[in-house]
């Protein structure tokens, strides 16, 4: 797992170079450049100084206008460099780190999002992409050109007086012992930031979500203070952050300033002994301290930031190699035959299995009914069936094939599912019917004219606009769109669990009938209705009881029997 997730890590970052890498270089370059201008300039300010003073071997004033020209323009044209590349940049390094994470998320397995908090991955492509983009990409090139800056400087420094460079140096060991101590402190205020967001976003979606159930059962003041009570332990987090940063940067300006004055003073007396020393130089040497003291004072929150976006990398590497999908297994030509289930032991956790030992074919074509009561495991069992789950004991064969051995990407080829809740994106009836992919336009009307959607199709138009999830459609309009997605995408097998139990007597009558209409498919529907008009067109009915087989069988024969099927049919008439 740990090699895994630190190859995931290694592709992560890699993506922010991939088909970026001229840009890079580009933008290296302006950031080379640029912390060489600073330098130029606080030589100009020591020849202005010494040609004002008349010093010894001091420039013309004329040549001085003139290295000032030179460097103005090579200044702009730096400028214009890190304009048209550090942009671009992070921009193509954020696009792609981002499309890569998500196209790794899309490759998780289906069960992932039942027991992991999606709010961790809404966090680590918005807020913690925000601080990556900020504290690593950002101060990568902002490394660079402090570096440059320093070097230079201590160059120049050295080249013009040792002496002087040696004093400078020695008062700079304060704003570094500052720095060092404080800088480590914002690698954990990032982490506990990108902790509480997550939270946050997680309160946020649960709010939105539940809207209905906050407004029925009156309790927008308790949500309200949940809110409340999450958004404030994120800002007080930032806050904090904040603070550390706050108290980093003051501690390291007033070092520098203090660095400052003590070249100020010893300059000075060089100065006054005569040393050879101008006043031009003394200038100098105090503007050329801040690409000192500024490199160093910087460098621990500069890695300490890097630290922190790199973890965050890190922290979202580990979470997307977490159920990820196993890709290994044999590719099964077909479904011709059935899905037979010999002794299917299963459950969520080892010491409480939720079904017993069951035992059950589906032929291909055939439609069968799973009924029982609340917690017998039928919507287990057609998660099992749709790979969601492979920790179970027995064996659960399509055709000859065990399905622990079937590739869950061929599975999802064979297996559509439809459920109570249908999930409808926020774009047009053709969109949402064939998930965004081109088919041809006599497959499209085929698959909605066998769903029952072209009545709705001719009134709106494939075109209209369903809403966010599906508002502007009927619970049965979503459901019709949900059987259209099945039968364009060619499934052999269709899993209906409880498909209509949102749904008006009449409108849910319908959509079952619509089910049981569909020819060559093999359907298994889970379902709380029990209708004779409707039960009585299944070719078998599977009963299940505290997560065993108790009964199975056609209608007239479990009504014959007058056994636990029976039961429930009495109960619900």
């Amino acid at each position: 797992m740990k090699k895994k997730t630190k190859t995931l890590n290694k592709q992560l970052t890699a993506e922010f170079y991939k088909k970026n890498k001229l840009i890079l270089v580009i933008a290296v370059l302006a950031s080379l450049c640029s912390g060489t201008v600073g330098i130029a300039f606080s030589w100009v300010i020591k020849a202005l100084l010494d040609t004002a003073a008349g010093a010894d071997g001091s420039m013309p004033f004329a040549d001085v206008l003139k290295v000032v020209a030179i460097i103005l323009i090579l200044a702009v044209t730096f400028a214009m460099m890190d304009y048209l590349s550090r942009p671009r940049f992070i921009k193509n390094a954020m696009i792609q780190y981002k499309n890569f994470a998500f196209e790794k998320l899309t490759q998780k397995n289906i069960s992932s999002f039942k027991d992991e908090n999606t709010a961790l991955y809404i966090s680590a492509l918005t807020n913690d992409a925000t601080s990556i983009e900020a504290d690593y990409l950002g101060k990568k090139l902002l490394l660079i050109t402090r570096a440059v800056s320093f070097f230079g400087a201590l160059g120049v420094m050295l080249y013009t007086s040792p002496i002087l460079t040696l004093a400078a140096v020695a008062v700079m060991l304060i704003p570094v012992a500052v720095s060092m101590l404080t800088g480590s402190k914002l690698v954990n205020a990032e982490k506990n930031v990108s902790d509480k967001n997550a939270d946050f976003v997680t309160s946020v979606s649960d709010c939105l979500s539940g809207f209905k159930v906050v407004k029925s059962f009156k309790a927008e003041k308790e949500i309200c203070n949940i809110f409340n009570g999450d958004n404030e332990n994120l800002e007080n987090e930032k806050y904090r952050r904040e603070k550390i940063k706050t108290i980093i940067g003051s501690l390291g300006n007033l070092a520098g300033a203090l660095a400052q004055f003590g070249v100020f003073i010893v300059g000075t007396l060089l100065c006054l002994k005569q040393d050879g020393m101008t006043p031009g130089v003394v200038m100098m040497f105090v503007n050329l301290m801040n690409f000192l003291i500024q490199p160093v004072a910087e460098l621990p929150t500069l890695l300490a930031s890097r630290k922190a976006a790199l973890g965050l990398i890190d922290k979202l590497a580990t979470s997307l190699e977490k159920n990820s999908e196993d890709t290994e297994g044999e590719e099964p030509a077909s479904f011709e035959n059935s899905i037979r289930l010999e002794n299917v032991s299963f459950g969520y956790d080892e010491e409480k299995e939720v079904l017993h030992n069951i035992n059950a074919e589906f032929e291909a074509g055939k439609a069968y009914a799973i009924v029982g009561g609340s917690g017998s495991g039928k919507s287990t069992l057609l998660n099992l069936l749709m790979a969601s789950y492979r920790d179970y004991k027995g064996n659960i064969l399509f055709d000859d094939s065990e399905m622990k051995n079937i590739r869950p990407e061929s599975l999802y080829d064979m297996v559509s599912m439809i459920q109570q809740d249908v999930f409808v994106f926020n774009s047009s009836v053709k969109n949402n019917v064939t998930m965004f992919k081109d088919f041809a336009k006599e497959e499209i009307d085929e698959a909605i004219t066998r769903a029952r959607l072209d009545g709705f199709i001719k009134e709106k138009g494939d075109d209209y606009l369903c809403g966010e999830n599906g508002k502007g459609l009927s619970g049965g309009e979503k459901q019709r769109i949900s059987i259209a997605r099945s039968l364009l995408k060619k499934s052999k097998v269709l899993l209906a669990d409880e498909a209509t139990s949102a749904l008006d007597a009449d409108t849910a009558f319908q959509v079952s009938a619509d089910i049981l209409n569909l020819t060559g498919i093999l359907r298994i529907v889970i379902t709380h209705s029990l209708d004779e008009n409707l039960l009585g067109r299944y070719d078998e009915i599977l009963v299940l009881k505290d997560g065993r087989i108790e009964e199975k069988g056609r209608f007239e024969d479990l009504m014959a029997k007058k056994g636990y099927f029976y039961a429930l049919y009495t109960v619900a008439h």
